[in-house]
């Protein structure tokens, strides 16, 4: 008669319940295991003692077919052919060139919002840059925000 060691229970429960009603959960249904062929020598065995040694999900997933191909290329123009906006510049929106700039864009000044967040650490970021060995970064960090402040 073997003692000791692991022992599957018969019948055990999904979900353990909470309290009185608690019940062990291991060894419960589990899908196969799922093994590919092929590979380098000895990589099947690795890979079936890591899928025994975890417990495997009572849903089976995985087999859900390969990903339907999407046209990334589609609505795009080609750089032989014509603009599709002839009166606008290829510059519009850019920080250079013909055109209206990066203001046209109507995106707020992130650099600047950011900055005045760090307003409120102004005591603290001053005490940081004004200690033995502070880098000039932080200097100069400092002197921005006191800029703005």
């Amino acid at each position: 008669m073997a003692s000791g060691g692991y022992r599957k229970p018969s019948s055990p429960a999904p979900v353990s319940g909470p309290g009185a009603l608690s019940r062990r959960t291991d060894g419960g249904p589990s899908q196969p295991q799922r093994l590919p062929s092929g590979g380098a020598y000895g990589e099947r065995q690795n890979l079936e003692q890591l899928q025994q040694g975890a417990a495997m999900s009572q849903t089976p997933g995985g087999d859900v077919g390969a990903p339907t191909p999407v046209d990334v290329t589609e609505g795009l123009v080609g750089f032989g052919e014509p603009s599709q906006m002839p009166e606008e510049s290829v510059t519009a929106g850019a920080a250079m060139g013909a055109g209206p700039g990066l203001e046209s864009l109507g995106l707020p000044n992130q650099p600047d919002e950011d900055m005045k967040q760090l307003i409120k650490y102004l005591p603290t970021l001053e005490h940081m840059a004004n200690q033995p060995g502070a880098s000039k970064a932080a200097r100069n960090l400092v002197r921005q925000l006191r800029g703005m402040a």
